[in-house]
């Protein structure tokens, strides 16, 4: 279990750490106890160019970043947003909000929306904060911004939508809580026109119009003998291909869903914290002690795995034509075959942590480290 995401109890006023079981979870983590897995000598087989760098601050909690055409928009956790250029790292527009950022960045190319410490949603248009609207709860899962409205899951489980020009609350759907959440973004996108959510281990098909559910699908089922152990929350980044949603539960398993009908095609036992990327044939993870594996899209069969990276803190896989890239918590993006695993070519940023998934920005591979170096590399 990686030692760098903690558990909060959605009960608690402002969602409050439970150090007591950030603990438990810590001293699960191998990768405290186990020496990662030594790098042989960099052979490219993959050039990759460092085309620009760019600092946005320190990222502490794994904010991830927007895209929408070559415009990233990505944010700190002092509270600073800004949208960069792909194309050249530099700024389009850059705004401080006033308060720390715990989730986003969501956006539609016009408007960006985070949510601050204060638990308060944030809009911003063009560098400009439109409104801000208070939330219940602290929430950790980016907004979606999506058909003028923004779309916001809480820690205690309830789903608002926020009308995106005034912020104006147009519906709120509440969900039985668990005992405790994951302090992590979670699972929110759009499929059609069906807004399909992350609730504990399953996922939902929500209406947009009015919060309604239209199906309810089970990707994991909580198991155990304590609310650690029962632990189960959809983590981003999830696969789609076409209405085909494929997500990773937390420390439990892998597994793929018909977001047109609710139908789970199907789910593996996969002990994992971090979420998958995939194409039209594989979905592709890293497992808690560092082994990437790959599943066959149409059934979950494994297709292969590699210990390569053992132990090296990895993040959610981005794929990118036939490779994919990975960070590690020593701030390296290592690209490597999605065949096989097997390496293509290693790239530095500035040693500390890439703490969040890299992105495919228009032809430009961005990553983000813990201490807010932007980095855009492009294949050649």
């Amino acid at each position: 279990m990686n030692s760098r995401f903690q558990v909060l109890s959605p009960k608690l006023g402002r969602s409050l750490a439970l150090a007591g079981l950030i603990a438990v979870l810590a001293a699960c983590s191998s990768t405290d106890k186990i020496k990662p897995a030594e790098l042989a000598p960099n052979v490219v087989l993959q050039p990759v160019r460092a085309a620009w760098t760019a600092q946005i601050g320190a990222v502490n909690f794994p904010l991830q970043p927007n895209v929408q055409g070559t415009t990233l928009t990505l944010a700190a956790s002092d509270g600073t947003v800004a949208a960069l250029d792909a194309l050249s790292g530099r700024d389009l527009w850059r705004v401080q909000v006033g308060a720390p950022i715990i989730a986003g960045v969501g956006s539609d190319g016009k408007t960006a929306a985070v949510v601050t410490s204060e638990n308060d949603v944030v809009a911003i248009e063009s560098g400009r904060v439109l409104w801000r609207q208070k939330l219940p709860a602290q929430a950790y899962t980016p907004p979606l911004v999506a058909g003028g409205r923004v779309f916001v899951v809480s820690a205690d489980r309830s789903v608002t939508a926020l009308d995106g020009a005034s912020g104006r609350k147009l519906w709120t759907q509440p969900r039985p809580g668990d005992a405790l959440v994951l302090k992590q973004s979670g699972v929110l996108l759009a499929v059609g026109d069906t807004l399909v959510v992350g609730q504990s281990g399953h996922l939902l098909g929500l209406n947009p119009s009015n919060g309604s559910v239209r199906w309810d699908a089970t990707i994991a089922t909580a198991r155990g003998t304590n609310d650690v152990e029962r632990l189960i929350d959809l983590v981003g980044r999830v696969s789609r291909v076409g209405n085909v949603v494929c997500a990773r539960a937390f420390q439990s398993t892998v597994g793929c869903v018909d977001a047109t009908r609710g139908q789970v095609q199907w789910s593996k036992k996969s002990n994992g914290s971090v979420g998958v990327d995939g194409d039209e044939k594989l979905v592709i993870g890293a497992e808690a002690d560092g082994k990437l594996v790959a599943w066959n899209r149409a059934d979950g069969e494994r297709v292969w795995s590699s210990e390569l990276l053992m132990y090296r803190d990895l993040s959610a896989p981005l794929l990118v034509g036939k490779s994919m890239l990975v960070g590690d918590g020593t701030g390296l993006l290592h690209v490597l075959s999605r065949e096989n695993a097997s390496p293509l070519n290693r790239l530095a940023t500035d040693g500390s942590a890439i703490s969040v998934s890299p992105v495919l920005a228009g032809k430009t591979i961005v990553a983000v480290t813990r201490n807010g170096g932007v980095y855009g590399f492009v294949p050649e």
